[in-house]
């Protein structure tokens, strides 16, 4: 009998130890799941954090960005209600910028220098637009005090666009950039400038009291549609209209996409598989059968032809399409391709809202793609304005500060989706390039556009 109680115990002990074990297993199962959900967790909302920081910070570059471009739009206009609206906007911007700037984790004096800054743009372009809006006059202490922040805008775009790269390349994180890694952000930007953060401050007593995408292209639609002429066609015709544009001969398969009713131009919707087995879509507009856009995605490894055949090419090709009379504006280059913008042309007057954009391939010229939103929405030959105004009074008119270096007519979309004959003079104002815009009729500036010049091509803000 005590050999069996003896047994039992053991037997008890065994038990409970096994249970133990397993408690412990599911003890130590359980904590390492919650570790592991914690480290997740924790991860996520890192990366949470982190995007967030990005979208303030790349909204404040581009807000930045458009201080500066107004600020040296400021500079050269000479007509006060052009100078109020592009001071309102500086206004507008900065606040902006100031916005997004309180969302980064910088605590240092180098952020507090660049608050103060926006502030202080803000505050001087306000009172200053008030004062053209009350048709004062701004004096040249006040166009000299608006240079002095165009420079410094500048300084501060430079180097927010070199902590960008940094931050893209990895080089650094937005956990540096904090109170405690003051030293880290200054070195990071120190190659554009080891003080530019630093002495906007200093010098503030000094003024104390203070594209693409190609011209006009967000004004091009026009709710008329003037350049979509024909009539309702089927998708078997849009079909045939698709295979043609791309030509039988390079067409293995061709599908349809269905259409797009919704859009700003209604539209049925192909995707063509060629004979090397590439992709092209086009789209073919339900109303005449016209080409809304053709894109043909492919690596290009090699910029082989020269801008003068580039420019050939493409040239041929919009005469080939039916549009004729088309003058080449501006363009971008990206990874091999060249994206031109072309504008209609009507007895030497260039009609910017009649816009085509034509992709040609660098390597051996080939057309990657074309897009006619703008045409087709505005394309009609125009009565032209009477030219009241001369081009040499329309020069009068302009800031004596611009070296104008080519004048020509155009006609520009406005906001209020109309049109406007202007005087269109191109110059320099040090190593800034603007367009200025003269209406023909009453002499009224009504525009000034920012030229941007790089390896990549030529655009406009």
């Amino acid at each position: 009998m005590n050999n069996f109680k003896e047994k039992m115990k053991d037997f008890g002990k065994k038990v409970r130890s096994k249970r133990l074990n397993i408690l412990a297993v599911a003890l130590l199962i359980a904590f390492i799941t919650i570790v592991i959900y914690s480290y997740r967790t924790q991860k996520k909302y890192r990366q949470s954090i982190e995007n967030s920081y990005n979208m303030a910070f790349y909204q404040l570059v581009d807000y930045v960005q458009a201080v500066e471009v107004y600020l040296a739009k400021s500079i050269i206009s000479n007509s006060p209600e052009s100078g109020a609206e592009n001071l309102t906007y500086i206004w507008r911007e900065a606040n902006l910028a100031q916005t997004y700037l309180s969302m980064l984790p910088m605590n240092s004096s180098e952020l507090e220098n660049t608050a103060k800054f926006l502030n202080q743009v803000s505050d001087y372009s306000y009172s200053l637009s008030r004062k053209t809006i009350n048709n004062e006059q701004l004096t040249q202490e006040d166009l000299d005090n608006l240079d002095q922040l165009h420079d410094y805008s500048l300084q501060l775009e430079n180097t927010l666009n070199q902590l960008s790269v940094d931050i893209n390349d990895g080089r650094i994180t937005w956990g540096e950039l904090t109170k405690e890694a003051t030293p880290v952000f200054a070195k990071q930007v120190s190659n554009i400038s080891q003080d530019s953060f630093s002495s906007l401050e200093e010098n503030f007593h000094e003024y104390a009291g203070l594209i693409y995408d190609g011209a006009y292209s967000e004004h091009l639609t026009n709710p008329e549609r003037r350049g979509l002429t024909g009539e309702d066609i089927d998708e078997e015709t849009a079909k045939n209209k698709a295979i043609e544009f791309i030509g039988q001969d390079k067409i293995k398969e061709i599908a349809n996409n269905g259409s797009t009713e919704n859009a700003n131009i209604q539209s049925y919707d192909f995707t063509i598989t060629t004979n090397n087995d590439e992709i092209i879509w086009i789209s073919i507009s339900k109303k005449g059968g016209h080409v809304i856009s053709m894109n043909h995605n492919r690596e290009v490894t090699a910029e082989i032809i020269n801008q003068e055949e580039i420019d050939s090419i493409a040239s041929k090709f919009l005469e080939d399409k039916g549009f004729k009379n088309m003058k080449k504006t501006y363009f971008i280059k990206n990874s091999g391709i060249q994206t031109i913008n072309y504008a209609y042309e009507q007895d030497n007057v260039t009609i910017y809202p009649d816009l085509v954009k034509v992709k040609i391939a660098l390597d051996n010229g080939e057309i990657l793609g074309i897009e006619t939103t703008g045409y087709l929405n505005s394309h009609t030959e125009r009565n032209l304005a009477e030219i009241k105004v001369t081009k040499e009074e329309a020069k009068a008119k302009i800031n004596p500060n611009l070296q104008i270096e080519s004048e020509g007519l155009a006609i520009i979309p406005t906001e209020f989706q109309s049109e406007i004959m202007c005087w269109e003079f191109k110059g320099r104002v040090d190593d800034r390039e603007f367009l200025v815009y003269i209406n023909v009729e009453t002499g009224k500036e009504e525009d000034i556009l920012v030229i941007l010049n790089s390896g990549e091509g030529t655009l406009t803000m």
